[in-house]
C-alpha cells in the first residue's frame, strides 16, 4: 500500500485539490443562498413551509440522478465541474436554511423586544442581535452541509467533474481495492478535519457569555468566515481557469478498463506526438453520455464500439458484415451529428456470453445454444445498458430462447466477473478482451447464430477539433489497426490482475509498436 500511494501520490494530491475546490465553490454559494433564505423565512413565515419543503425534496432525490439529471440541462454545459457544483449546492442548503430559521426563530423573544425597546431597526435587530446570537446553529449547518458536500463529491467523477471519486470508480471499474482506498481515504479524511474544524469553531462560537459586547465579536467571527470564503471562491475559480485553459483537446471515456485504457492511449499518443495539451474526462459513464457530451463539444473524444453506435446509437438492427457497419455508422455520425469516424484501432470487442470453465468442461458446453437447456436454473447477471440495448438482453434471450426463471441481475461490468467466479451468479455477456477471462478460468461461448454485430474499436471526434487541430487527425492514424485482440486482452489483465497504472500500461504498449522517435511533431 506504501508502494502504491508513493506512486500515486501527485495524482491523490491533484484530485483531493479538484476534491476541495469543488466543495469549497458549492459552500460558498449555498452559504450565500441558504442564509438569506433561512432569515427570508423568519420575516416571511408563510413561506417557510414551501422553501423548506423544496430543500426537503431536494435531499431526497438519489445524489446520482441528481447528477444524471443535471448533465442534461443545457445552459449548465453537460458534464464537469459546472453541473457538479451544482448538485453540491442543492444537497447543500437543506441544512444552512433550517438552521438559520431555527437559529433565529429561537431567540428569546424578550431580547427581540429588547432591541426594539433601544430604538433599533430590523436591520440592526437582525445584524447587531440575531445573527450573533443564532451563528453557532448556523454554524452548525453549515459544519453538516460541508460533510454531506465532501462525501458527495465523490460521484463528480461520473460525469466529468474530477475530485478523488476518479479513483474510486476507477478501483470499482477494476475492483482494486487499493484505488478505491486511494479515494476514499483522503475524502474520508478531508471530511473528517471540515467537521473537527468547523465543530471547534461552533464550540468557541456558542460558549456562554453575558457581556453584551460578546455579540459584536461572534458576529464578526462569522463575516470573517464569510469573507474568507468569498475570497476562496475567487480564488478557486481563478485556479480553474488557468488550470484548464492550456488544455486544448479532451479526451473522454466510458466506465470500464478497457475504456481507460484507450481514452489513456489517445491522449498520450496526442500528447506526444502534437503540441498539444490533454485534458481527461474518463469514467463518464455509458454510451449515451460519453456520445452526448463530444456531440455537444464538451469532449473532442472517446473510442466506441461501431455495433455499439450501429444499434444503440442509431437504433439500426445488427449486420453481421464489420465493413458495411463502418460504413453506416461513418456516413450517419457525419450527416447527423458533426462527428468523424476513424478506422479500427484494430481489435473486436463482442459481446462474451460467458460461464465458469468448470461448468463449460462439466456440461460439454461451448455453444449459447447449448447452454440455452440450462438457463431456468442459472442466475444471469448484466450491465445495465445491455440489458436496454437493442443487441443486448431482449434480442439474445429471444435468438437463443433462453428462459431464465429469475430476473437477471443488474450490476457494473467490473463486478460481473468476480460475481460469476464466485458463483453468485451463472452467466453473464462481458468483453472478450477482457483480462479477467483467462485469470478467472472463464469460458467464452461461442455465438453460433451470430448474433452480435462486429464491435471494432473506432475513435471519435468532434469534426470541429479536427478542422481546429489537424495535427490530431495524423497522430491518432498512426495508431490505426495497430492494437490486436490479444494485446487488448494483454493490457486489460495488467490494469485489472497485475495493478499496473493504466498510463504504464499504455506507456509501454507505445514504446513497444512505435519504437521511432516519439518526439513531438
Amino acid at each position: 500500500m506504501f508502494n502504491f500511494l508513493n506512486q500515486y501520490a501527485s495524482e491523490i494530491l491533484r484530485l483531493s485539490g479538484e476534491h476541495l475546490i469543488l466543495v469549497i465553490i458549492a459552500m460558498t454559494v449555498a452559504i450565500a443562498i441558504g442564509i438569506p433564505l433561512g432569515i427570508l423565512i423568519t420575516r416571511r413565515p408563510n413561506f417557510a413551509p414551501l422553501i423548506l419543503g423544496l430543500a426537503n425534496a431536494l435531499q431526497t432525490i438519489p445524489s446520482l440522478a441528481i447528477f444524471g439529471f443535471l448533465i442534461s440541462v443545457p445552459f449548465l454545459g453537460g458534464i464537469g465541474k459546472t453541473p457538479a457544483i451544482v448538485a453540491l449546492t442543492l444537497y447543500a442548503l437543506l441544512p444552512i436554511i433550517r438552521n438559520t430559521y431555527i437559529g433565529i426563530q429561537n431567540i428569546d423573544p424578550a431580547v427581540r423586544e429588547a432591541g426594539r425597546g433601544m430604538g433599533m431597526t430590523d436591520w440592526q435587530l437582525l445584524t447587531r442581535v440575531e445573527l450573533p446570537l443564532a451563528a453557532g446553529v448556523i454554524l452548525a449547518g453549515v459544519r453538516v452541509a460541508t460533510v454531506i458536500s465532501v462525501g458527495i463529491a465523490t460521484i463528480a467523477a461520473a460525469i466529468g467533474g474530477g475530485g478523488l471519486g476518479v479513483f474510486i470508480f476507477r478501483g470499482i471499474s477494476t475492483v482494486n481495492n487499493q484505488l478505491i482506498l486511494a479515494g476514499a481515504i483522503p475524502a474520508a479524511i478531508m471530511a473528517l478535519t471540515a467537521d473537527f474544524g468547523l465543530g471547534w469553531l461552533e464550540k468557541k462560537i456558542t460558549q456562554q457569555k453575558t457581556k453584551p459586547s460578546r455579540f459584536n465579536r461572534r458576529f464578526a467571527i462569522v463575516g470573517s468566515i464569510v469573507g474568507i470564503m468569498a475570497i476562496s471562491i475567487i480564488t478557486t475559480i481563478t485556479i480553474i481557469f488557468l488550470q484548464q485553459a492550456p488544455a486544448k483537446i479532451i479526451i473522454g471515456s466510458k466506465n470500464f478498463t478497457e475504456q481507460l485504457i484507450l481514452g489513456e492511449l489517445l491522449a498520450q499518443q496526442i500528447e506526444n506526438r502534437t503540441n498539444l495539451q490533454v485534458d481527461r474526462r474518463f469514467n463518464l459513464g455509458g454510451t449515451f453520455v460519453c456520445h452526448e457530451a463530444v456531440k455537444a463539444g464538451q469532449i473532442s473524444a472517446y473510442v466506441e464500439y461501431t455495433g455499439t453506435a450501429l444499434t444503440a446509437v442509431l437504433k439500426r438492427s445488427p449486420i453481421s458484415d464489420p465493413a458495411t457497419v463502418y460504413q453506416q455508422v461513418k456516413q450517419n455520425y457525419a450527416e447527423n451529428f458533426q462527428l468523424e469516424v476513424m478506422p479500427s484501432l484494430g481489435f473486436n470487442n463482442t459481446f462474451a456470453i460467458t460461464i465458469r470453465g468448470e461448468d463449460a468442461k462439466r456440461l460439454n458446453l461451448k455453444t449459447i445454444s447449448e447452454a440455452a437447456q440450462y438457463t431456468p436454473q442459472w442466475q444471469a447477471g448484466f450491465g445495465y445498458e445491455f440489458l436496454e440495448r437493442a443487441d443486448g438482453y431482449a434480442g439474445l434471450a429471444k435468438t437463443y430462447g433462453l428462459k431464465f426463471d429469475k430476473p437477471p441481475q443488474q450490476m457494473e461490468i467490473g463486478l460481473m466477473y468476480q460475481a460469476l467466479a464466485q458463483k453468485k451468479i451463472d452467466l453473464i455477456a462481458g468483453n472478450s478482451t477482457d483480462g479477467l477471462i483467462p485469470v478467472l478460468n472463464l469460458f467464452i461461448l461461442e455465438d453460433d447464430k451470430k448474433y452480435f454485430p462486429p464491435y471494432e474499436a473506432v475513435p471519435i471526434f468532434n469534426q470541429a477539433v479536427l478542422q481546429k487541430y489537424p495535427e490530431v487527425r495524423g497522430a491518432i492514424a498512426q495508431i490505426t489497426g495497430l492494437i490486436s485482440n490479444e494485446d487488448m486482452q494483454k493490457m486489460n489483465y495488467q490494469v485489472d490482475s497485475q495493478a499496473i497504472p493504466v498510463e504504464t500500461v499504455v506507456k509501454d504498449w507505445l514504446r513497444a509498436k512505435l519504437p521511432i522517435d516519439n518526439s513531438k511533431s
